[in-house]
């Protein structure tokens, strides 16, 4: 698959793009290279880009894609309902945005925490993990350990592992997420407030459901509002640079 190219706020993401057989997509991703054939012949993946020897090749998008699926079926969605979440989603999202998202679906579960072993770890990544990645995504919070294991979340994982082929020093990456999680828990609380407030005035007994029904509407709404926001104002330091 061609590294995508677009605007300086695309190319600001700066990851290098891979290029893999249809075996090796099905290794890196943990399915059987059958079940790519059939997400291609639904639609549900992208077809590879045809090199050399008319041989198929893919990369990042569809290995975040097919994460994308899978976390999509863990939450026990069927195969038409995922079809249609994928259809709603904008043609060009980057490897990135697909892993947002399916951080996203991941954040629906009440629990989405896994032990894994150091040989699962990489896998559940979707790349190889060598020693120092690893302190890293331990340093950023992203990997816990325990005992001979991890603790991890398969969707933050995922995205943290993008992270490491970002060209920011550990120091800058762990004050960026200072600063998401001071205003992340700022929303929260203020939203959480307001929506109480309104559903107690119409009905106290709907206040304790209101979680279950209001977290996927409510994470999505502001992972939306803040990769539009995001994007702007890296186009703004890119045409002041």
């Amino acid at each position: 698959m061609t590294t995508e190219t677009g605007d300086g706020a695309d190319a600001a993401e700066g990851t290098e793009e891979v290029s893999l057989t249809v075996d090796e997509l099905a290794a890196r991703a943990g399915v059987t290279v059958r079940t790519v054939r059939f997400y291609s012949t639904k639609g549900l993946l992208p077809p590879p880009v045809i090199g050399p020897r008319r041989v198929g090749r893919y990369g990042r998008g569809h290995l975040a894609r097919l994460a994308l699926i899978e976390e999509l079926q863990r939450q026990g969605m069927t195969l038409a309902a995922i079809e249609r979440y994928l259809r709603q989603l904008p043609p060009d999202l980057s490897p990135r945005d697909l892993a947002l998202q399916r951080a996203v679906v991941a954040s629906w579960a009440p629990d989405a925490v896994e032990t894994v072993t150091r040989e699962e770890l990489g896998p559940r990544a979707g790349r190889p993990l060598d020693e120092d990645d690893v302190e890293r995504l331990t340093a950023m919070g992203l990997v816990e350990r325990d005992g001979d294991g991890f603790r991890v979340d398969p969707g933050l994982l995922r995205l943290g592992a993008e992270l490491l082929d970002v060209p920011l020093s550990q120091e800058s990456v762990l004050a960026a997420r200072n600063v998401l999680i001071e205003h992340a828990r700022a929303a929260a609380h203020e939203l959480s407030g307001l929506f109480r407030d309104a559903v107690a005035e119409r009905d106290p007994r709907a206040v304790k459901s209101l979680s279950a029904h209001m977290q996927p509407l409510v994470v999505q709404a502001l992972l939306t509002t803040f990769q539009r926001s995001l994007r702007d104002e890296l186009r703004e330091w890119l045409k002041e640079g």
